[in-house]
C-alpha cells in the first residue's frame, strides 16, 4: 500500500467525509502512470438556488495533498502548480467553493493563478520536539497555577462511552439555550467514529464526587493530535479545561504527533490559548463565488449583521 500523501490528514479520510457530508463529496485525483500524486477532496451542498461546496461540520481543514517530487526547488513548484491546475479543473462549477488548507501547505500560488481568493487563518500549535518539562515551564504563570489547582479538585480521565459525552456536551448547550452547530446527529457519528476507529479520545474531568465537569474531544492521524471539540458544566472549576488541555499535550507529546489547538474562533479563546504560549501557524483558505452568490450573501449580511461562518468555535 502506497504512503498516504504528505498534507493528508484525518479530515481526508473517505470515512469521515462520508459522515460529515452524509457522503456528498467528491475528489479530484491526479495521477502519473499508475501513481496517485494529488488528491483533493470536496463537499456539494444543494440549498434552494445554489450549490455549494465548503467545509464540512467539524472538518478543519482540507485542500490538495501532494506525492512528493524530485528535483531542484523550481521544478518542484512548477510541478505542484500543473498538478494542482488538474485539480482544479475537475471541481464542478459551483455558486460558492471554500476550504481552509491544511497548515502543511504553505502556498496556494495555483489557485490565486486560477481565480480563488487566497486569505489567511491561524491555528496554534506545538512541535513534538519539545520535552514535557521545557513545556510545562514555559506556560504563562496564570495557567500553570490553573492547572496546578485544578489538579487538586479534579480527575482527568479516558471517557469510554461516546453516548456519556455527546450526553454531557448537550445538556451544558441546553444551560446555556443553545443549539448544537454541528449538528446533534452528525457530531455523535463522528465522535463515535473516532473512538471506534482509535483515531482519537474522549478526555474527562471529574469532580470529588465522580461527577463529570468537563470534557473535550481529541482526534488524530499520523502527524498531528486536534483539540476538535471541549464542553463544560457553567459550575465546574475555573481550570477543568487547562487540566484537560494540558493532559491532551502530554499525550500529543508521547505519540510524537504536533498538538493542534484546531483553529482560533474569537479572541477571548486566542487569549486564553495563549497561556499554553503555543506557536502561530497559518492556515490558508481559498474561496471563489459568482457575482450573483457574493451579492446575495452581502445582502444577508446587512440582514442579518454580527454573523459570522469564517470559524465553529471548538468550545
Amino acid at each position: 500500500m502506497a504512503a498516504p500523501l504528505p498534507a493528508r490528514s484525518i479530515f481526508h479520510e473517505p470515512w469521515w467525509l462520508d459522515l460529515a457530508t452524509d457522503g456528498n463529496w467528491q475528489a479530484a485525483t491526479v495521477r502519473r502512470g499508475n501513481e496517485v500524486v494529488g488528491e483533493m477532496p470536496y463537499s456539494l451542498q444543494r440549498k434552494g438556488w445554489w450549490t455549494t461546496s465548503k467545509m464540512p461540520p467539524l472538518t478543519r481543514t482540507l485542500g490538495p495533498a501532494f506525492r512528493p517530487s524530485t528535483g531542484d526547488t523550481t521544478r518542484t513548484m512548477l510541478d505542484r502548480i500543473s498538478i494542482t491546475e488538474e485539480l482544479i479543473a475537475q471541481i464542478p462549477e459551483v455558486d460558492s467553493f471554500y476550504q481552509i488548507l491544511d497548515p502543511r501547505i504553505e502556498d496556494a500560488l495555483a489557485f490565486g493563478l486560477n481565480g480563488f481568493t487566497v486569505a489567511t487563518r491561524y491555528t496554534l500549535q506545538f512541535a513534538p520536539d519539545r520535552d514535557i518539562e521545557a513545556l510545562w515551564k514555559g506556560l504563562n504563570g496564570k495557567t500553570r497555577n490553573l492547572i496546578r489547582t485544578g489538579q487538586k479538585f479534579l480527575t482527568a480521565r479516558r471517557i469510554e462511552s461516546p453516548e456519556e459525552f455527546n450526553a454531557f456536551y448537550e445538556a451544558n448547550l441546553a444551560v446555556r439555550s443553545r443549539t448544537n452547530v454541528y449538528g446533534t446527529q452528525l457530531m455523535r457519528r463522528l465522535v463515535e467514529a473516532f473512538v471506534e476507529r482509535d483515531a482519537g479520545y474522549l478526555l474527562g474531568a471529574y469532580d470529588a464526587n465522580g461527577k463529570l465537569v468537563a470534557a473535550i474531544g481529541v482526534t488524530f492521524d499520523s502527524h498531528a493530535a486536534y483539540y476538535l471539540l471541549s464542553s463544560r458544566d457553567p459550575g465546574a472549576h475555573a481550570g477543568a479545561i487547562s487540566v484537560l488541555i494540558w493532559e491532551a499535550i502530554q499525550d500529543a507529546q508521547r505519540r510524537n504527533l504536533i498538538f493542534d489547538f484546531d483553529g482560533i474562533p474569537n479572541a477571548s479563546t486566542f487569549r486564553f490559548l495563549c497561556g499554553f504560549k503555543p506557536m502561530l501557524k497559518p492556515r490558508l483558505v481559498i474561496e471563489r463565488h459568482k457575482s450573483v452568490w457574493s451579492m446575495a450573501r452581502a445582502v444577508k449580511r446587512v440582514l442579518r449583521p454580527g454573523r459570522s461562518e469564517w470559524f465553529l468555535p471548538t468550545a
